[in-house]
């Protein structure tokens, strides 16, 4: 049974700092890519930052780059998004996803998905 986990969420001030991690089981990330996708209320999910398998592929959102960072540890199984200058547009729920070995902006795209973390900026 394939599983992802998000953790690391939380509240922070502005120009503060996160770590997101995503730890999938069921499943070898040596063989999926891992998309970050966040939904702030009322507003569409969007797609945040994208790794691919052997880390040949990273993609940023226009809004993140230059602050957000995606990496993977295979040995662990997990991927990471560090979020640095957070601001209070980032607010929202963060959840990872994975659909084989192709990252895709869509999120209508991805089958398998974690249960989501809050990250709230607010001072």
């Amino acid at each position: 049974q394939v599983q992802l986990v998000e953790s690391g969420g939380g509240l922070v001030q502005p120009g503060g700092s996160l770590r997101l991690s995503c730890a999938a089981s069921g499943l070898s990330l040596d063989y999926y890519v891992i998309n970050w996708f966040r939904q702030a209320p009322g507003k569409e999910r969007e797609g945040v930052a994208c790794i691919t398998t052997r880390n040949t592929g990273l993609y940023y959102a226009d809004s993140v780059k230059g602050r957000f960072t995606i990496s993977r540890d295979n040995a662990k199984n997990t991927v990471y998004l560090q979020m640095n200058s957070l601001k209070p547009e980032d607010t929202a729920v963060y959840y990872c996803a994975t659909r084989g070995d192709i990252c895709n902006a869509n999120w209508r795209f991805y089958n398998y998905w974690g249960q989501g973390t809050q990250v709230t900026v607010s001072s």
